[in-house]
């Protein structure tokens, strides 16, 4: 998948000689959560984030506050899941884009990327949500494909939602069958089936109709 078209530039790193007041006011019209710096060679220094930057006095230059700065980056060739991680270790809408000579690119924001995880077949395709766990070294993803196709089931998508105390907790995206029997062969494999939205919506959509009913008829 090409990012490149994603990269945006309408926002130019500020420099060492720009005032932390300058950060302040830009801030203030935008509502990113960081705002990337560079030095006079025109070298990526790093992040300041919002927080930070109102701890400062406006009369101080960047140079002088360089240490606040927050190093995250990514490069123009990284993959878009790894993107997604950057941005969620370290708490930011803006991520910088640097090419394999360290020079800044522009930035992605949030939102794109989110918007390209929303567009893969775990999110776009029909289909059912299934949770299913089990002991963290019993579980394999070719045991959990051959469970689901066994049942004429289409994988759309597994990954490995929850790990606590040696157990995992695997969300699965399956496509062009209901889940009744996908989740009755996992628990003969010894899965614990969390959550099958699926079944769970048909019951909640039960459940909404008949307290309409009690309703109508209590009128």
């Amino acid at each position: 998948m090409n990012l490149s078209n994603y990269i945006i530039n309408d926002i130019k790193p500020l420099t060492l000689n720009d005032s932390v007041r300058d950060l302040q006011l830009l801030f203030n019209q935008l509502t990113y959560s960081h705002i990337p710096i560079k030095n006079n060679e025109d070298v990526y220094l790093g992040c300041i984030s919002e927080t930070d930057v109102h701890c400062f006095e406006s009369t101080e230059r960047i140079s002088e506050i360089t240490y606040s700065a927050e190093g995250f980056f990514v490069r123009e060739n990284t993959n878009w899941l790894d993107i997604l991680e950057a941005f969620a270790q370290n708490s930011t809408n803006i991520m910088p884009v640097l090419n394999e000579s360290n020079n800044y690119l522009g930035y992605y924001e949030l939102k794109d990327i989110i918007g390209l995880f929303n567009e893969t077949p775990f999110f776009s395709e029909a289909g059912g949500i299934l949770i299913v766990e089990k002991g963290l070294n019993d579980y394999s993803f070719s045991e959990i494909s051959q469970i689901v196709e066994s049942n004429d089931g289409k994988l759309l998508g597994a990954f490995i939602s929850k790990m606590e105390n040696d157990v995992v907790q695997i969300t699965l995206k399956i496509g062009n069958t209901g889940l009744n029997d996908i989740m009755q062969t996992f628990r003969r494999y010894s899965y614990n089936v969390v959550s099958g939205h699926e079944e769970d919506s048909y019951i909640e959509s039960l459940k909404e109709r008949s307290d309409y009913l009690n309703k109508y008829l209590n009128m």
